[in-house]
């Protein structure tokens, strides 16, 4: 996952793996989080229960350094592409997979359990596991309508 697009070969980006009991534990704490937050108790529960579901998670952590020469938009992009190959690599391998985010992704406390700090976020949290059932196909747009082709 980690060979992708890296202009500069900065490597602007890290892995925190959560496996075993500290899914359960991240889930209680996104679940304390979203509680002090009033958060809606069913945007609540699951969020919480997303970090039980599949035997690992991976935070991809967007990690920007410092360069006169590459653009952060460049570096945060890469670690995009991170996110998505380590998604496509899962799945590919046939597990399943699947790219969340949500609060926790950007919530300061939960940011401080993974470890991240400014200037690094949580660029997604790709959950890995065996699928127990095929996920429902999702509408997908129109890719006439958001090209436009230059040939002269």
């Amino acid at each position: 996952a980690a060979r992708c697009p890296d202009h500069g070969k900065l490597e602007p980006w890290r892995f925190v793996v959560i496996e075993g009991a500290a899914r359960g534990r991240l889930s209680g704490a996104v679940r304390a989080r979203a509680a002090a937050l009033a958060l809606d108790p069913e945007a609540a529960d699951k969020a919480a229960a997303a970090f039980t579901q599949g035997e690992t998670i991976v935070a991809v952590v967007a990690s920007p350094k410092p360069s006169p020469k590459i653009p952060e938009v460049e570096q945060l992009l890469s670690a995009g592409a991170v996110c998505l190959s380590l998604l496509n690599a899962a799945l590919a391998a046939g597990w399943g997979a699947n790219w969340l985010s949500g609060f926790a992704a950007r919530d300061p406390e939960i940011l401080a359990l993974l470890g991240v700090a400014a200037p690094e976020f949580v660029a997604g949290f790709i959950h890995i596991g065996t699928e127990s059932f095929a996920p429902p196909d999702r509408p997908r747009p129109d890719i006439a309508a958001l090209t436009t082709w230059l040939d002269a």
